[in-house]
């Protein structure tokens, strides 16, 4: 079988050099941690789809849009698996097949359930809303109808791998991580989703929501490529616009757009911090 090779995060460059040495063909961490490895080794002068064995990434723990798969996929050359877990339960649970086309639960273990996050009203496949398990199997701590806080769509039917229990669309965000800018619901996944499909956006950014006046703002903080930085001031603020309106478009309120030098935006080892609140401050 394979053998798992446990190391915390921090101390990138020694785990590239494990990865290297013991030729690594899988990797489990957050997105935005492997975003960082990746980084690393751009500084480093080697590259991950060269100078590894490298084949798939496991990513959970965090949301993350399709337009991020695409991305990593595309930047490293390997295949980019999402994969859901709880620590209450067990940790790990589901995970997606090789068709990437949502993410397997196993039935004859653990009923799950879609509700409407303020009504607990049970919804139907299809309908997005707060996931809740039951575990059928556990005997030490079975949860019965647990909100996990992950918002989520269940499908139903085969998929194409011929698997026939239910599966569960990407994790959209949590309940807890929704923001309310002036009466609109605004989740970081949908700005994620927006920002990937900018080719001249880098795959960092973050929201800052504060309050001007008895107003409240947002701001959306993202890093732009190296050749686009070093752009002329006039290409930056046409790019500026170009954002602000298709964030706009989504999210159906104005935010000022920020784009920063590559390297601004902390990095994080552990699950990015993708909004700062200074209305809670």
């Amino acid at each position: 079988g394979a053998s798992a090779i446990p190391t915390s995060s921090g101390n990138t460059e020694r785990q590239i050099e494990l990865m290297q040495d013991l030729g690594s063909t899988a990797m489990a961490c957050t997105p935005s941690y492997f975003l960082y490895v990746n980084e690393v080794f751009k500084k480093l002068g080697i590259s991950i789809a060269d100078d590894t064995k490298l084949k798939c990434g496991i990513f959970g723990a965090e949301p993350w849009s399709e337009e991020m798969r695409r991305r990593i996929e595309e930047q490293t050359g390997i295949k980019a698996y999402d994969i859901f877990g709880t620590s209450e339960i067990s940790g790990p649970l589901f995970t997606e097949c090789t068709y990437q086309d949502g993410i397997h639960i196993w039935a004859d273990q653990f009923l799950i359930e879609v509700i409407d996050p303020e009504t607990g009203e049970q919804l139907a496949d299809g309908e997005r809303g707060e996931l809740v398990v039951t575990t059928l199997a556990k005997e030490a701590l079975p949860l019965i109808r647990y909100r996990i806080g992950d918002l989520t769509v269940i499908r139903s039917g085969p998929c194409k791998c011929g698997r026939t229990h239910p599966r569960i669309m990407r994790i959209l965000g949590r309940t807890d991580d929704m923001i309310i800018v002036r009466g609109i619901n605004v989740f970081p996944g949908q700005v994620e989703a927006v920002l990937m499909d900018i080719p001249e956006v880098a795959e960092h950014y973050q929201l800052v929501v504060d309050r001007e006046k008895e107003l409240d703002t947002l701001r959306v903080q993202v890093e732009v490529t190296q050749d686009v930085f070093s752009d002329k001031i006039s290409d930056l603020m046409v790019l500026e616009k170009k954002v602000t309106k298709a964030l706009q478009t989504v999210l159906n309120i104005s935010a000022r757009v920020e784009l920063v030098e590559p390297g601004t935006i902390p990095r994080s080892m552990g699950k990015a911090q993708r909004v700062i609140d200074k209305r809670k401050i």
